[in-house]
């Protein structure tokens, strides 16, 4: 097939040519922006989901739905080396300038830019070894503390007031949450309860791994009744193949369909492994349909594109100590794994390992879908572990 024709695009929120199995949690969010922009009460909501689901994705698509309703949205992804503040003020800022110039002068807009420049005192914030100035003077008194799980949530509703008499409103998306120090999400989650009771126009959208229900549990009692936790999981059988077929068809060719019975069987239905499939299926075949035979040769294709990337940049983060924990891990065969057990494995006790886990876990490569259970954050990792070190020491 002709590779420019390709309908295929794998890649870390990269959106794919058929959004299969995800138009529930689209309307969902329609409905709950729609209701928050015309002033009544509705939650935040964090999607929730292992890699490859397209949690990404989905908060591309939520975030040009919020655009598209009027809504003023800032979109950042958290990450271990930068604090929740580097990540956000500059684009709190520049949300400010925006509502700044729309017409007739507001002294809500004005004073959150006091309370802004507050905040930033209070952190003594710097991005990139230049003082992030404001030409203005603090509202002394307002988010100027220090402490961020006070000064955060007046910041945020000083910009959601601006907002509501700009009437507009304000949606701030956030990828990978998990990776938020235990402050900042107490900081983040007190900020969106404080608005939800004063029905400002602010909504929270943010997606994480699945252990960020429990991070925000753990944080604050009563995340569970602020937020919705809509969960992203692999697609059914009728999606996958409506992922995989209508886009060939598109192109005048399609599967066969052994050959989509193979893909779904080697993916299990993960949307990004179902792009990379399809992409190395329409590279190597030559004529329509596509048949099994080429399925057996695009999955050698995508195994060795995968592990020298989606898998290898995760395995080379990690310590030796973690390398042998996760081999053990894979060791032990697909889905959870009791944490006794893996420590069996290895030959050790479990408190021993008990510090290699945590690390993972914040790594974001394991979680605990149930006390003591331990299962990988990225599909497929346990065959790439045995396929990169053959041998548990």
């Amino acid at each position: 097939m002709n590779p420019l024709q390709n309908p295929f695009s794998p890649g870390a929120g990269s959106p794919p040519p058929e959004l299969a199995g995800r138009k529930a949690i689209l309307e969902r969010a329609d409905v709950a922006l729609a209701r928050l922009k015309a002033g009544k009460s509705e939650k935040s909501f964090l999607l929730i989901g292992l890699r490859g689901v397209g949690k990404t994705v989905l908060l591309n698509q939520i975030n040009t739905i919020a655009e598209r309703k009027g809504y003023k949205a800032i979109f950042v992804e958290a990450h271990e080396k930068k604090s929740l503040a580097a990540l956000l003020l500059p684009q709190l800022r520049q949300l400010l300038f925006t509502l700044d110039r729309m017409e007739n002068v507001s002294e809500k807009v004005k004073r959150s830019f006091r309370v802004l420049k507050s905040f930033l005192n209070g952190v003594k914030m710097k991005i990139q070894d230049i003082e992030f100035g404001l030409d203005v003077d603090p509202e002394t008194g307002t988010a100027d503390s220090g402490d961020i799980e006070s000064d955060f949530p007046s910041l945020l509703i000083s910009i959601a007031e601006a907002a509501l008499d700009r009437k507009t409103a304000v949606a701030i998306i956030i990828d990978e949450l998990q990776y938020l120090t235990e402050t900042e999400l107490s900081a983040l989650i007190m900020a969106i309860h404080k608005i939800s009771q004063k029905q400002l126009p602010l909504v929270l959208v943010g997606a994480g791994l699945p252990q960020l229900v429990g991070l925000t549990g753990k944080s604050k009692s009563y995340a569970e009744r602020l937020f919705d936790f809509p969960r992203i999981g692999p697609l059914e059988k009728c999606d996958a193949v409506a992922a995989l077929q209508q886009p060939v068809k598109e192109q005048g060719a399609e599967f066969s369909e052994e050959a989509l019975i193979e893909i779904i069987s080697q993916t299990q239905g993960y949307p990004y492994f179902l792009q990379e499939w399809g992409y190395q299926a329409w590279n190597l075949a030559t004529t329509s349909p596509i048949e099994i035979d080429i399925i057996e040769k695009a999955t050698v294709a995508s195994l060795a594109r995968l592990d020298e990337s989606f898998f290898r940049v995760r395995f080379d983060r990690l310590t030796p100590r973690e390398k042998e924990y996760l081999r053990a891990l894979a060791a032990l065969g697909p889905g959870a794994q009791r944490s006794g057990e893996i420590s069996e494995k290895l030959n050790v006790q479990p408190q021993s390992v008990a510090p290699v886990r945590n690390n993972l876990i914040k790594k974001g490569m394991i979680y605990s879908p149930s006390y003591g259970d331990t299962e990988f954050t990225v599909p497929l990792f346990d065959d790439f572990m045995k396929r990169v070190m053959p041998e548990l020491r």
